[in-house]
């Protein structure tokens, strides 16, 4: 059964919660690494699908203050995936640079779902087809699944801020 865009992003947001849980838990640099290199894939790939689909659609149906946020916050986290993909374990910083990832990504989560009229019950009371808008993030996110996969993905790319 199609899902629609909401339901298919918080799902993103639970796999990477339960990623950002076995960093926490992991032992071994390799295992860290490993697991934080998929962190941020999911992350590239899921803000991707955000900001070329979903939020694009939600302009002129939310409130614009919230978009814009989103937008910035994606692009705080770019900063930090960039900076974890080109180190590694062994690096000052990294586990604190991915413990910072995770804050945001949990600050900007529960803005999109967990707040009183967060983002996602805004697009739910517009009048989108959620529903075909989740079709069409499912298409490109396995495109850059794919892309990943095939290591192109390249770095994350911010919206906002220069880099």
């Amino acid at each position: 059964m199609p899902k629609d865009a909401t339901h298919l992003l918080i799902e993103d947001h639970r796999e990477v919660e339960k990623l950002f849980a076995q960093f926490e838990n992991a032992s071994g640099d390799g295992r860290k690494e490993q697991i934080a290199r998929k962190i941020c894939t999911e992350l590239k790939i899921h803000a991707t699908i955000e900001e070329e689909i979903f939020y694009p659609a939600l302009k002129g149906k939310v409130k614009e203050a919230d978009l814009s946020e989103a937008y910035v916050e994606h692009d705080g986290a770019k900063m930090l995936i960039n900076e974890i993909e080109a180190g590694g374990p062994d690096d000052d910083f990294y586990d604190a640079k991915v413990k910072v990832l995770q804050e945001q990504i949990d600050h900007h989560v529960k803005e999109e779902e967990k707040e009183r009229d967060n983002l996602f019950q805004q697009a739910r009371a517009s009048d989108l087809d959620l529903v075909a808008l989740g079709e069409r993030m499912v298409q490109r996110k396995a495109e850059l699944k794919a892309q990943a996969e095939a290591g192109s993905l390249g770095p994350a790319e911010p919206v906002t801020m220069a880099i």
